[in-house]
């Protein structure tokens, strides 16, 4: 792991997560590259800022459930490919019902530079403590659609209180948010604002890092 990041599950004790990418339950339907483990890892400074939202959350009775943080910048590059490929249609319905894949980095859902390959960029949601059940959000993870902006039509009352409720929590712990994806998040104050790292996420194997600077 490249110096300042960290497996979010080894500083946050108590954290939960299923990191999407690494199994076949996401919009591309199979392991993305890049995902050589199911963790989730980011930057030392995101480390902190989710310690101090986990904790805010406890206090209602909350948790955390992360999907995804650091994307390595080949996964990204394999969401490119994958959008070019003939529509299947295995993953559709699911995550881009009215749009086609093509066209979900015009209507800003996958974007070529993504701000997760940063490091201090998080996918999220909450959960009971007493129970473990996922509070409802209105729309899954990467559901690619106007159901899941911010201040969406045609959510339940309970649905859009739980997204204000992720909102204000994560902005009093220094985030802000996406307003297409509700469970989208990063940090105000992100340690590398113009850089682009592409190292993979495998647990004990040592790796080179490629990183590339923004224009």
């Amino acid at each position: 792991m490249r110096e300042d990041f960290v497996f979010l599950d080894e500083y946050i004790p108590g954290i939960r997560w299923d990191a999407k990418y690494a199994t076949w339950d996401n919009f591309t339907g199979k392991p993305v590259d890049g995902y050589l483990a199911n963790r989730v890892a980011g930057t030392t400074a995101l480390c902190a800022a989710l310690t101090r939202a986990q904790q805010e959350a406890a206090s209602l009775g909350l948790g955390l459930l992360l999907w995804d943080a650091y994307r390595p910048q080949r996964a990204v590059d394999g969401f490119v490919r994958w959008s070019r490929q003939p529509e299947d249609g295995r993953t559709k319905a699911r995550h881009y019902p009215n749009i086609d894949r093509a066209d979900m980095f015009e209507h800003g859902y996958v974007a070529t530079r993504s701000g997760h390959s940063r490091g201090s960029t998080v996918d999220l949601t909450l959960y009971h403590l007493t129970t473990g059940e996922l509070l409802p959000m209105g729309g899954d993870h990467d559901l690619m659609d106007p159901l899941s902006h911010h201040g969406a039509v045609g959510i339940t009352r309970a649905a859009a209180e739980n997204r204000r409720r992720l909102r204000s929590l994560m902005g009093s712990c220094g985030f802000q948010p996406y307003e297409s994806e509700w469970w989208h998040y990063t940090l105000r104050d992100e340690p590398y604002p113009d850089t682009y790292f592409d190292f993979p996420l495998a647990p004990g194997v040592a790796v080179s890092v490629r990183g590339s600077v923004a224009a």
